[in-house]
């Protein structure tokens, strides 16, 4: 694999991810709207996000029921995993390129990613 074979399947799997998280997301907004459109809005009590929604086995639980909610977090859990898919992506290319000090550059961002997304709070 050459550089810029891995740059372009970097850059498209970039773009794949954001537009399909994009997609989901819209998706799961076009339905809460078509689900709650007629509520009425209190902004006088703040409700955070329900307990199976901090999860990411609960949000895709939640999205194969079809809750507009869950859908939407859904779609933003795949951003989120857009920029990690590519740094999964390097080192992979850059294993495969034989080059060790990218490689061990791309693992030491790629626990940094791991260790801020499960330490998030």
């Amino acid at each position: 694999m050459t550089d810029d074979r891995l740059e372009i399947f970097m850059g498209n799997l970039l773009r794949l991810g954001v537009l399909i998280s994009a997609v989901v997301v819209a998706a799961g907004g076009a339905l809460y709207l078509a689900q709650h459109s007629f509520e009425v809005v209190n902004y006088h009590v703040f409700h955070g996000e329900l307990p199976e929604l901090r999860t990411v086995p609960g949000i895709c639980a939640a999205a194969l029921h079809l809750r507009s909610d869950a859908i939407m977090q859904l779609g933003l859990v795949l951003l989120i995993a857009t920029p990690v898919a590519r740094v999964v992506l390097a080192v992979i290319g850059f294993y495969l390129e034989r080059d060790r000090l990218y490689v061990a550059i791309s693992l030491i961002v790629l626990a940094i990613l791991g260790y801020s997304i499960m330490h998030a709070a």
